[in-house]
């Protein structure tokens, strides 16, 4: 069976800087897989070769098997590749309700329709209650975005990519501005993502990353450094000399 999403040799130069050297990476079915390494490592420039957001200069990006490495977001976001982001990218105005609402609905194709569909549809209004109720946003939903605990935004952003119904989902520091009184109920509703749809985490909070995975990868100046289960990672002497007195960021 093929990996959830693998790259081969993927590269990316931007004049005669080399941001992603030539990276072999596996997300397997069902995976909980971290990608770390320190500032200026690269994944931010990785995440957005894998999404689209940027043209490789070399390689490949599978989904599924499928090569995707020359498709649009938009083509790889309707085969199944999710993604949230370091900065929420919600609109402020919107309610948890129609947030969601509207993703669903665009899944179905009827997203121009939001408006109507929202209300005449059961299928959609019953997903959309579930999503909400699963991601602790019952009580919340009848509010502007805006107006939303910062936690809450947060959980509403994966609310909102997991109405895309991704097979695979790209998590890119969802704890990051999070304060820790509003931590435990991401981290809790990490824990409790679906177990078929397969998770790479892009995070600095090596607690969470530690806790949440069962696959490390290490990305340093764009090159794959080293991978292995949390265990052999945190016991890696190259990987401690690297993260040695430096904290991570994206």
């Amino acid at each position: 069976m093929s990996a959830a999403l693998r790259t081969i040799a993927l590269e990316k130069r931007f004049g005669g800087l080399v941001a992603t050297n030539k990276v072999d990476f596996t997300l397997e079915h069902g995976a909980r897989h971290a990608l770390i390494g320190p500032n200026g490592a690269g994944k931010t420039t990785f995440v957005n070769l894998l999404t689209g957001v940027l043209p490789a200069t070399a390689g490949q990006v599978l989904l599924d098997g499928e090569d995707v490495t020359r498709l649009s977001q938009q083509r790889r976001a309707r085969r199944g590749l999710g993604r949230t982001f370091q900065i929420n990218q919600l609109f402020p105005a919107m309610t948890p309700v129609e947030s969601v609402g509207l993703a669903v609905s665009e899944r179905m194709g009827g997203g121009a329709d939001f408006w109507r569909s929202l209300g005449a549809r059961r299928d959609i209004i019953g997903e959309v209650l579930d999503l909400l109720e699963r991601f602790r946003l019952i009580d919340v939903m009848d509010h502007p975005t805006a107006r939303l605990a910062y936690g809450k935004q947060r959980l509403l952003e994966l609310a909102v990519a997991l109405a895309g119904n991704p097979r695979v989902l790209l998590l890119d520091e969802p704890a990051a501005g999070v304060p820790e009184a509003e931590r435990r109920e991401l981290l809790d509703t990490l824990a409790a993502l679906p177990s078929d749809v397969s998770i790479l985490l892009i995070e600095h909070d090596m607690d969470l990353v530690f806790s949440f995975a069962d696959r490390i990868t290490v990305l340093v100046n764009g090159t794959h450094f080293a991978e292995g289960t949390p265990g052999d990672v945190m016991k890696d002497p190259r990987v401690r000399e690297v993260y040695l007195g430096e904290e991570e960021h994206a």
